[in-house]
């Protein structure tokens, strides 16, 4: 297996990654001050297994667009299924345990 990601599509796959991380920090937290890491590992993985795994073979005419290695359409699909995944099981895993004020 030959990875082609370069600098560019990789800091691009993080960049992305962060402001899915961001957004399900604002939108789903339910007071878990850790989901940002957890969405935006999520997206990464999925992101990167997508681009450079399950598509990874396929050349520039078969798939576009392809920025610095990075198969930009596959990796959002692929980034956004286990995203969401990982952050519904993170959701469900912290229970609604984290409403309220903490004890002293």
């Amino acid at each position: 297996m030959q990875f082609d990601l370069g600098f560019t599509g990789f800091g691009i796959l993080v960049a992305i990654s962060l402001a899915f991380g961001v957004a399900a920090q604002l939108v789903v937290s339910g007071g878990n001050r850790w989901m940002w890491i957890v969405a935006a590992v999520g997206w990464f993985v999925g992101g990167l297994v997508a681009s450079e795994l399950i598509w990874g073979k396929m050349t520039e005419g078969e798939l576009q667009p392809i920025i610095d290695g990075l198969a930009l359409d596959e990796s959002l699909l692929g980034g956004l299924i286990v995203g969401i995944a990982a952050v519904v099981v993170a959701r469900l895993m912290t229970g609604r345990a984290t409403h309220g004020p903490r004890p002293v």
